[in-house]
């Protein structure tokens, strides 16, 4: 029974690319789907190599594809999540996208011709568009979900939870490959004074700016994160004691010099800073023993850098 009256219409309105190729990877079809988004006609391009009628193939790839089903006789499946496209065609939808290209599910199926000699391939490109833009979405979303998970919503540092579970991670680090490991505390000088005098949006326009100065001062693999209202900690890998005292007065020194700007009046403020080094403790006795140098750097007059030593804290430098 001759079916044309059938799969004409039915090809020519199917919402599905298909691509027939022979064994020689020369075009000897494709529908309507393909020709509108391709702005190729059929009568112009069939007998020629898919290779140089649409740009931008995976050439290579795609040859080892088709031979395998040529040679094999075997359907093979490529999605978009493994190659976002195969045959460069615009999208049609109205929806937003780092690409303009339309992502792809391709079917390759094997075709032998009555003649029993005669075969080719089928290929079927199904627009999966929609669901690549949703995972981006998902994606984008679940990206923004971790970093708050991580972060502190005030002054964009890392919240105390994935600051102390860093700083248990490099304690580890330096347990297992012997390397250095120092850790600073501090806070801001009579910031219950500042408060009162310009409000919650005042010292919150503190914390804010200062953080962004002190993450200035830092290196990429340098751990800074809020410990708890106007106290952070920072947490200093491949660092020793001397070292972290230079960082420590390399900030307090930037601090006190540094002018804030809040409702057209000046603030001018400081930071004391407690420093300890890995020697053996815990992640907890390290924040401990900062914290201890940290109070010693309040009761000798603030704006100020102590270091915390066995069997007690010294006095290292105060900033001028």
């Amino acid at each position: 029974m001759q079916l044309d009256w059938l799969l004409q219409p039915l090809l020519a309105q199917l919402n599905t690319g298909v691509l027939v190729l022979n064994d020689q990877h020369q075009i000897v079809f494709f529908n309507q789907f393909i020709a509108r988004r391709a702005d190729k006609r059929l009568e112009h391009t069939q007998g020629q190599l898919v290779y140089d009628v649409f740009d931008d193939l995976p050439r290579a790839w795609l040859q080892r594809k088709l031979d395998g089903v040529l040679s094999l006789q075997a359907p093979a499946f490529s999605s978009w999540e493994q190659r976002q496209y195969i045959l460069k065609l615009p999208h049609l939808r109205p929806l937003s996208s780092d690409s303009l290209y339309m992502a792809q599910n391709c079917t390759m199926l094997p075709l032998t011709a009555p003649d029993g000699v005669s075969h080719y391939v089928c290929m079927l490109i199904e627009d999966a568009t929609d669901a690549y833009v949703y995972q981006l979405q998902l994606q984008q979303s679940m990206a923004q979900l971790e970093l708050a998970n991580r972060t502190d919503g005030l002054t964009g540092v890392y919240n105390r939870r994935y600051w102390q579970q860093q700083l248990g991670y490099e304690v580890a680090r330096a347990v297992r490959y012997q390397h250095s490991l120092a850790l600073l505390l501090f806070d801001l000088d009579k910031f219950k004074q500042l408060n009162d005098q310009y409000g919650h949006q005042g010292g919150d326009a503190v914390l804010v700016e200062l953080s962004a100065v002190i993450g200035a001062l830092l290196r990429d693999t340098d751990l800074l994160g809020r410990y708890g209202g106007e106290e952070f900690g920072v947490v200093l890998p491949e660092t020793d004691l001397q070292g972290a005292v230079l960082v420590a007065n390399r900030i307090c020194k930037a601090v006190a010099e540094h002018q804030l700007l809040f409702n057209g009046q000046t603030l001018n403020v400081t930071v004391s800073i407690g420093v300890s080094s890995y020697k053996g403790q815990t992640a907890d006795e390290l924040i401990q023993q900062a914290d201890m140098a940290l109070y010693n750097a309040k009761r000798q007059g603030r704006n100020r850098v102590v270091a915390w030593q066995e069997p007690a804290e010294v006095y290292l430098k105060q900033v001028k």
